[in-house]
């Protein structure tokens, strides 16, 4: 299992990373303010995890030029593509996983799921407990956890499977610090989402 994070409290120095980085963007968009996040919480029955409900709430909602490649979605938002005929995404219910699943190998493993239960876990991989950061493209959606043990982490869901950004006991195929800060961070230094990838922009793990 990945290690815990603290989603309850802001830490000041994470924040400060996350002025800092975004301060430099002339187009990222403003905060959306405490009124419309406690509003959406109470909508969905949720709170949002720290420090990414401070920076919706101070900092900033939705950034162009990413994290991930096609933009840093606004809180409330879905990607452009992810379709109208979907179902409602539940937040409050909690996000199923706790470590990666390539269900995209499972028909090679003799302890599958059987079809109909491994159906109904990848829809609520795909909207269960989770908001929205952005695309990649290719059907490759970041999400951040929002109820659940995996609360405060960021993950790459596609149609391949799912799995965590951050150093995990699995050893994750994108190391890095988890959260949200870490996620940034990581873009904002021109760094590869995957390991052992040459280029520095993250569109090439596409």
């Amino acid at each position: 299992m990945m290690i815990g994070m603290n989603t309850e409290t802001c830490d000041p120095a994470e924040l400060a990373t996350l002025r800092e980085i975004f301060a430099s963007r002339p187009e990222a968009a403003p905060p959306a303010g405490w009124e419309a996040v406690r509003s959406f919480e109470v909508e969905h029955g949720i709170v949002l995890p720290e420090p990414y409900r401070t920076f919706v709430a101070e900092v900033c909602d939705g950034l162009r030029a990413g994290p991930p490649y096609y933009g840093l979605l606004p809180f409330a938002q879905t990607p452009s593509d992810w379709g109208s005929d979907r179902p409602e995404r539940l937040l409050a219910e909690p996000f199923p996983l706790t470590t990666t699943w390539m269900w995209e190998n499972d028909e090679e493993e003799e302890e599958a799921l059987p079809e109909e239960e491994a159906e109904a876990r990848m829809d609520a991989t795909a909207d269960h407990g989770s908001l929205l950061l952005g695309t990649d493209g290719c059907g490759m959606y970041w999400h951040l956890v929002v109820t659940g043990p995996q609360c405060g982490h960021v993950w790459l869901i596609d149609e391949y499977g799912a799995m965590p950004f951050g150093t995990s006991s699995n050893a994750s195929p994108m190391p890095g610090t988890p959260g949200f800060t870490g996620w940034v961070t990581h873009w904002a230094q021109g760094c590869s989402w995957f390991a052992d990838v040459p280029g520095d922009d993250p569109k090439e793990t596409v």
